[in-house]
């Protein structure tokens, strides 16, 4: 694996060691562990989170859940790509967001789910029963406070697209969003140049609130103005990142 670059402000987390002897797909053996909500949790704690959890594995364009589905299970990504949407009342559908592995999702205030899931890569997640996580916090209450702090960090992504999508220009947008996943891939411990974009150019339109041919015309403008490098295989190299920095804080 390449060496990721280090942005500003970015730590990068560092993923678990698994223990010697650990078998591969058990909870000690997950590369992404210090990622998740399960990081600060003991061995013994490890058991019983591996005790109640059953491992995923999707191919692109497989459903996770159904917006309006029974919320009963909740999700611990620890591979892949995950794009999350809702269905507007007119048809059209909006991405609020995208997964990546040590994200958490499945959460829901009422009791079915309030968005869809959908994997853009081939993804892997565990799956916890939903009543069995109150009984998982309250006996550990440092898991409870790593769920707080991943709800906070999604609260300020739902802020920043709020901004992505009242004042910024498409040019801005496709900027911002780029930096958005070079910050996530830095934070992850994932190269960051060349940048891999897995995302369809319509799913990013539709988190961007933009049309395909918008955002698929702002990355030609992009790359001829020499601000981004297209690579083959989805990635991105962003060439000159204080440009790109600038555009996306002119919003």
């Amino acid at each position: 694996m390449a060496e990721s670059k280090s942005l500003p402000g970015v730590v990068p987390m560092k993923p678990a060691t698994p223990r010697p002897g650990a078998r591969p797909g058990n909870c000690a053996a997950c590369a992404v562990r210090g990622l998740t909500v399960c990081a600060p949790l003991s061995p013994a704690g490890l058991t019983e989170v591996e005790s109640l959890s059953t491992h995923l594995v999707l191919e692109p364009g497989q459903t996770l859940f159904d917006e309006g589905e029974p919320a009963d299970h909740v999700f611990n990504m620890t591979e892949g790509t995950l794009k999350v949407f809702k269905l507007l009342p007119d048809g059209r559908r909006q991405v609020t967001g995208f997964l990546f592995a040590g994200d958490f999702l499945g959460l829901a205030s009422q009791d079915t789910y309030a968005f869809s899931a959908e994997a853009v890569t081939p993804a892997r997640l565990c799956r916890f029963q939903r009543r069995q996580l109150d009984g998982l916090l309250n006996r550990h209450p440092e898991m409870e406070r790593r769920l707080l702090s991943k709800a906070s960090h999604e609260l300020a992504e739902a802020q920043e697209q709020m901004l992505l999508l009242g004042r910024k220009t498409a040019k801005e947008r496709v900027a911002s969003f780029l930096l958005l996943l070079a910050r996530r891939a830095a934070q992850r411990g994932a190269p960051v140049d060349p940048l891999p974009v897995p995302m369809s150019r319509t799913d990013i339109a539709d988190y961007l609130g933009l049309t395909t041919e918008t955002v698929s015309r702002t990355f030609t403008r992009l790359k001829s103005d020499g601000l981004i490098k297209l690579l083959p295989g989805g990635k991105v190299s962003l060439v000159r990142r204080d440009a790109l920095e600038e555009m996306a804080a002119a919003g």
